[in-house]
């Protein structure tokens, strides 16, 4: 007789949101434009959510022994994440430079899936993910703002007035 399990959003890792170091994608040493990228994310009632797991993943620069490329943290008491890693470049696509975002938390049976791009970087006109998304508005919602010359700020906002545009993966 077959045996149901139970579904885990997040798998058996959990652990690993509570060692800050997984934030820190240069921690190993990794060399470049080092930037820190920073958020909160709400609900759809614009609550903050205070229990979930962000991770990021990046192909540019590529992985390597001191350079990871992935990153897991939680979010904070007001909702709040916060990333230490290199600026990616474009890759080897032709995409504007991004990184992308998985976002657990309660009440998803899975992970939401999004991007981050920069603020005023001219491949985002032409990026073939951004350029499907023909509301300006909604686009927006995955371009990071720039609040100094190395940090970048996003915010999430899981469903509502101002959604996150999320990719169906």
């Amino acid at each position: 007789m077959l045996v149901a399990t139970a579904s885990q959003t997040i798998g058996p890792y959990w652990h690993l949101i509570e060692d800050v170091t997984w934030a820190d994608l240069t921690r190993f040493g990794a060399k470049g434009n080092r930037i820190v990228l920073t958020g909160t994310v709400t609900d759809g009632a614009g609550t903050p959510v205070t229990d979930a797991a962000i991770e990021i993943w990046q192909t540019s620069p590529a992985a390597s022994d001191i350079f990871p490329a992935f990153g897991r943290c939680r979010t904070d008491g007001t909702g709040s994440f916060r990333f230490t890693t290199l600026k990616p470049g474009p890759g080897n696509a032709p995409q504007a430079p991004h990184v992308a975002i998985s976002i657990f938390a309660r009440g998803l049976l899975k992970a939401l899936m999004t991007r981050l791009y920069f603020q005023d970087e001219p491949l985002n006109e032409t990026d073939p993910v951004l350029s499907m998304i023909e509301d300006a508005a909604r686009r927006r919602t995955l371009i990071a703002q720039k609040v100094s010359a190395a940090a970048w700020h996003l915010d999430i906002r899981l469903q509502g007035e101002n959604e996150t545009v999320f990719m169906d993966i």
